[in-house]
């Protein structure tokens, strides 16, 4: 098969972000020329890159932590979604069923095209599907400094709202030492991760470079869902008295065997790991399967920040970014009907051959820039943001044929369809947290958001739409004492429907009103949070459970909806070897007064489950460290049951499950040579437990559910240089 970018045009983008690579580090090396550091009074400022739209302890949101030492115990190759799965209300899923490759997660029932995700303040989710495709920028944890997840509406964030959570994401803080590392994983499935890392330090002139090389292979547990993924991260840091500035370029290519069909009920009891993608009947009448039936995609990403310091009450950050994605999925379809894709009828006699077996390639080719933006002064009560971004998305959707049984002359060989999308991304936001009295806080936020989208190739006319959002937030933080703080707050999102929702009827813009209700509590030795919500929707996308012919998720809107429930998260230290983290979330997932549209009849079915939505979803870790260097870890999670459409129907729905993994990390310090080696190891599933996490329903009785990995595990050494 040919390379995934195999025309000379394409020479010319690799070119192109050549040269914006250079001019990043080039304008690094004018700075090191233009300003005298000391470097006894470097200040840390790579925090402020994300301090606009994270969250702490006296902001009304609920949140969650996740530190760079907590992600590099269980980051043996396995998807960020995956090392996410034991926060509280994160469900997660992988179409190979091992971690490796496709992954995705659910918070508090929402999938992740309505978590709102970030890297360094600057928008991830995909523009016109929303979706997050961690698989393009793979082993990026290793690049990772910290992560917060705001469950709910959470804080004003740039792009998409965010209707049941939003991810921020921070890159590596600049290291002061020069350091090197070599990381290898080895697993089930022939899995494997070879990381190489490196930092030059911050030299005296106030620069640092660092970068990783990664490579990531998997068979996957699934038949021939195989992930082959490299990706590359590198930074350049400059670091001044009162400025910071930082010149990013990451990315990945992923070339994955397609395995988001699933399998039904009957195979699921006989033949667990059955792929039935690129499967086709040869002309002996033997099935085969297609050796290149993958999913094929690179993304380059470049980001420049600049933080400056003007005070001792301001900081501003000021940030440019530039996307650059092209792919395709290839597919071999059997009797294809020659008037879908353009094609002559050939006529042989009295004979019209008008269908045939054909290869196709469907193309995504989209470039995403844009910049964002921030101000925060901070003096004795007042804690005051003002931030926003302007980004636009230009996509290209087209289709190839590269084979065909029969040859025929074509009105539209080359490309049998031929799309665009554009997406105009606008917000404003205003932030407060005001201190009222020594007791007392009040945090306000205001955010405007302008959308403006254009796409053909949706519906039989051109989807023309601007959206204009207007979304407050308030709320109220009370200190019992130095221990306790209780929270309420009151936050609105608007959200526009995605390009799949336009291909599928007429969508209109959802809204949402979050109320959260919470108590904090901390000690020296225990930590407890306990958070009650009320997500209150109108004109909700909701999961239909099915799957369009590319594997993207059908919604429809529904008129009222609501989840309501209560979240429960703690660490304890209950001696000095043994520690307890627990997180629990009971809710009600509830679409009301629903009516089942089958196409040909309304049937109404009252209050009915919101798909995708268990009533219980817990996690806990035990963690035991017989010595400092050592650290012993059993992870369990539970998962309630779900259904798989909105119609109460008992046949689509998938049973609860449990798993139980066990993980070890033994670093050893080292006198010679190296600083230290680290070996960690994961054993996944270790109860041997067959469940299934995800599963799609078409109607009409036609369900498929996605298998996960027994028993399995990784292994990995890493070296500190």
């Amino acid at each position: 098969m040919k390379n995934l970018f195999p025309t000379c045009s394409n020479c010319t983008n690799v070119f192109r972000h050549k040269i914006l690579v250079s001019i990043f580090f080039s304008f690094f090396t004018f700075l090191n020329f233009a300003q005298v550091q000391d470097s006894t009074k470097v200040n840390q400022l790579d925090d402020v890159l994300v301090s606009a739209i994270r969250v702490n302890a006296k902001t009304p949101v609920s949140f969650s932590n996740l530190s760079k030492e907590e992600i590099q115990k269980r980051n043996l190759g396995q998807d960020i979604p995956l090392l996410l799965n034991f926060m509280p209300s994160v469900v997660t899923t992988s179409d190979a069923g091992n971690g490796f490759g496709y992954s995705g997660i659910r918070v508090r029932g929402s999938d992740a095209s309505r978590v709102n995700v970030t890297v360094n303040g600057i928008p991830y989710n995909d523009s016109e599907s929303q979706a997050t495709f961690f698989v393009n920028i793979p082993d990026f944890a290793s690049s990772l400094q910290s992560v917060q997840l705001q469950r709910g509406v959470g804080t004003s964030t740039n792009g998409g709202s965010a209707f049941g959570a939003s991810l921020n994401m921070l890159t590596d803080h600049f290291s002061k030492e020069s350091s090197a590392e070599i990381a290898n994983t080895f697993g089930s499935f022939n899995s494997r991760k070879n990381t190489v890392k490196f930092s030059t330090g911050l030299l005296n002139n106030g620069f640092e470079i660092s970068g990783r090389l990664s490579n990531i292979h998997s068979d996957g547990y699934v038949d021939r869902a195989s992930s082959d993924l490299k990706s590359y991260f590198l930074q350049g840091t400059f670091v001044g008295k009162t400025t910071l500035i930082k010149a990013l370029a990451f990315g990945g290519t992923e070339k994955t065997y397609q395995a988001w069909y699933g399998i039904d009920a009957a195979t699921l009891a006989t033949n667990r790991r059955f792929n039935p993608a690129g499967m086709y009947t040869d002309e002996n009448g033997n099935t085969q399967f297609y050796d290149n039936q993958t999913d094929n995609y690179q993304q380059d990403h470049y980001q420049l920040h600049w933080n400056e310091k003007l005070s001792a009450f301001w900081n501003t950050n000021l940030a440019f970014h530039y996307t650059k994605g092209k792919g395709y999925y290839e597919e071999f379809q059997e009797k294809q009907a020659f008037s879908d894709y353009g094609l002559i009828p050939i006529v042989i006699g009295t004979i019209t051959i008008s269908e045939t077996n054909l290869i196709t390639r469907k193309w995504l080719d989209n470039d995403f820039y844009g910049t964002t933006f921030s101000a925060n002064y901070k003096k004795d009560k007042t804690d005051l943001i003002f931030g926003g971004s302007a980004n636009n998305y230009n996509g290209k959707h087209f289709g190839q044929i590269i084979w065909a049984q029969f040859a025929s002359q074509s009105q539209n060989s080359n490309h049998y369809y031929d799309n665009f999308g554009n997406k105009l991304d606008l917000n404003v936001y205003s932030k407060i947290n005001y201190q009222l009295t020594n007791e007392l806080s009040l945090y306000g936020d205001l955010q405007y958001r302008l959308v403006k989208y254009k796409a053909d190739g949706v519906q039989s006319n051109m989807v023309k739409d601007e959206f204009n959002f207007f979304n407050p937030k308030a709320g109220l933080t009370y200190s019992l004492d130095k221990r306790q703080d209780f929270f309420l707050s009151y936050a609105r999102a608007n959200r526009e429907p995605n390009r799949t929702d336009y291909e599928n009827g007429n969508p209109k813009p959802e809204k949402l009103d979050d109320f959260e209700l919470g108590w904090r509590f901390k000690s020296a030795r225990a930590q407890l949070n306990i958070n009650g919500f009320y997500m209150f929707y109108k004109n909700q996308l909701i999961l239909t459970g099915a799957l369009d012919n590319v594997g993207n998720p059908i919604r429809k809107n529904v008129g009222e909806s609501y989840r309501l429930g209560l979240e429960l998260d703690g660490t304890f230290k209950l001696a000095e070897q043994w520690s307890l983290k627990p997180n629990c979330t009971i809710s009600e997932n509830k679409n009301k007064d629903f009516v089942s549209d089958n196409g040909t009849s309304l049937t109404k079915l009252g209050n009915t489950n919101i798909a995708y939505s268990p009533s219980v979803v817990a996690g806990n870790v035990i963690s035991f460290r017989p010595t400092k260097n050592i650290e012993l870890s059993v992870y369990t999670k539970f998962v309630g049951n779900q259904y798989l459409s909105n119609s109460k129907d008992e046949n689509a729905k998938l049973a609860d499950y449990s798993t139980t993994d066990f993980n070890v990390f033994y670093e050893i310090k080292t006198k010679s040579v190296f600083k230290s080696i680290v070996i960690s190891g994961m054993l996944n599933n270790v109860l041997d437990k067959k469940y299934v996490s995800n599963g799609v329903d078409y109607g009409g009785g036609y369900v498929y559910y996605f298998a996960q990995a027994g028993i399995n595990g990784l292994a990995g050494v890493t070296l500190k240089f």
